[in-house]
C-alpha cells in the first residue's frame, strides 16, 4: 500500500501538469472502487484546478466548484499521460485537462477511491476524524502523551491509528520505533514523555527523508509506470525478520501485530 511519503511524492509529481489547468472531461470506465465513484462530470468540467493538497493518504484536487478526493488504496497509482494514450487494464478514471494531458487512475484491486465534496476545504466524512499530520507542528510529544494517556493498546498500533496521527503506515512505524528504541508491543499509555519526544522526532525525520529521496529520484511523473514505489532507503528492520540487527548484531524478531508484519530487536528495543 502506498504510504504517506509515496502519496506526497505523487502530489509533488502530478502538480506541475495539473495546477491552473481547466478540466475538459471526466471519464469513469469503472465506478466500482472502494466506494462508488460519483457522477460529477457536470460539476467539474470547465473548472480549473486551483490547488493540489494531501491530507493523510488522500489527495485533494481543489476547484472553484468543489474538491476531488483521491485515495490510492492497496495498489492504485496515478499517471499523467497524453489524453489519447491507449487505455490499459485497470485504468478506471481519466481527468482530462485543457493542455492535452490526463490524470489517469489505475487500480487493479479497486480498493482506492475517487470522491467529491462541495464543502469548503474539501471537508468530507472520510476526512472528518483524522488526527494531525506527522510532519506538522501539531504533532508533538506533549500532544502524543495526552492522546495516549490511559491507553493499553500497543504503541505500534496507536502510531498507525489515523485518529491519533495520520499517515504513519506499517513500514515507517516499524522504522520509527526501532530508531527510538521502543518495543512495538509496549503499552502506549506507559511510554514516558522523553521517549515520546524521541519517537515524534524519529517519525518526522524518517518520513521527511523518505519524501526527500522520492522527490530527488522521481524525475518524471509522466513515465509509463507512474509508481514512485518505496524509496531506495536502507531500512533498518522492516522486511528483515530473522536477519542480524544492524546496531547490535542479534537476530531481529518478526511477529504479527494487528495482522501486520512487525519486526524489532529485543536488545535495542527493550
Amino acid at each position: 500500500m502506498p504510504e504517506l511519503p509515496e502519496v506526497e511524492v505523487t502530489r509533488q509529481g502530478i502538480s506541475p501538469y495539473l495546477l491552473d489547468q481547466q478540466v475538459t472531461n471526466f471519464i469513469v470506465r469503472n465506478p466500482n472502487l472502494r466506494w462508488p465513484v460519483p457522477d460529477v462530470a457536470a460539476n467539474i468540467i470547465g473548472h480549473t484546478i486551483r490547488s493540489i493538497k494531501r491530507r493523510a493518504k488522500y489527495l485533494l484536487l481543489e476547484t472553484d466548484a468543489g474538491t476531488a478526493i483521491i485515495h490510492l488504496g492497496m495498489s492504485g497509482s496515478l499517471r499523467v499521460l497524453a489524453a489519447n494514450t491507449p487505455v490499459e487494464k485497470h485504468d478506471h478514471i481519466d481527468l482530462v485537462m485543457a493542455n492535452g494531458r490526463a490524470l489517469r487512475l489505475n487500480d487493479p484491486r479497486r480498493f482506492g477511491a475517487w470522491l467529491w465534496s462541495e464543502l469548503p476545504d474539501g471537508h468530507h466524512p472520510v476526512l472528518a476524524k483524522l488526527g494531525p499530520e506527522p510532519l506538522s507542528p501539531e504533532f508533538t510529544a506533549d500532544y502524543l502523551f495526552n492522546a495516549l494517556k490511559g491507553k493499553s493498546k500497543a504503541i505500534k498500533l496507536a502510531l498507525m491509528d489515523n485518529h491519533i496521527v495520520v499517515g504513519v503506515g506499517n513500514i515507517y512505524a516499524n522504522e520509527a520505533l526501532f530508531a527510538a528504541g521502543i518495543h512495538p508491543q509496549a503499552a502506549a499509555g506507559n511510554i514516558t514523555l522523553p521517549k515520546l519526544k524521541q519517537l515524534t522526532e524519529c517519525v518526522k525525520t524518517i518520513l521527511a527523508n523518505a519524501i526527500k529521496q522520492g522527490g530527488t529520484t522521481l524525475k518524471d511523473f509522466t513515465n509509463a509506470e507512474g509508481k514512485p514505489g518505496y524509496f531506495a532507503q536502507e531500512l533498518q528492520v522492516y522486511g528483515r525478520g530473522n536477519q542480524a540487527c544492524k546496531q547490535c548484531g542479534l537476530l531481529l524478531t518478526e511477529i504479527k501485530l494487528g495482522q501486520r508484519a512487525t519486526v524489532f530487536c529485543r536488545h535495542c528495543q527493550p
